[in-house]
C-alpha cells in the first residue's frame, strides 16, 4: 500500500443522520466510480474529526479521508492489484 495525503475531488451523498457515502473521485484528471465500500472508521487528529473509507474501483483499493471540520477530502493510501 502506497501512503499519501493527496488533495482530491470527491461525489459524496450526504444523508441524514450524518451519514456520508462516496460515489466517485478524481485523480490523475481520471474520474473513479466507486464500486464498494469495504471498511469504514473514523478517529480524530487533535479535535478535528476525519472519516476513513476503504474503497474500490474494481481496479484498486484506496483509502479516502474526510476531513469534517474543513470539508476536504484526501486520498491517503492506495494500492494496487495489479502487480
Amino acid at each position: 500500500m502506497v501512503s499519501s495525503r493527496t488533495p482530491i475531488r470527491v461525489a459524496a451523498i450526504f444523508s441524514p443522520g450524518g451519514k456520508v457515502t462516496p460515489k466517485w473521485f478524481e485523480l490523475g484528471r481520471r474520474k473513479h466510480e466507486i464500486k464498494d465500500t469495504t471498511y469504514f472508521w473514523r478517529d480524530r487528529i487533535g479535535e478535528v474529526p476525519l472519516m476513513h473509507y476503504a474503497v474500490t474501483d474494481g481496479e484498486a483499493l484506496y483509502e479516502l479521508v474526510y476531513n469534517t471540520s474543513d470539508q476536504t477530502w484526501s486520498l491517503n493510501a492506495l494500492q494496487s492489484e495489479r502487480p
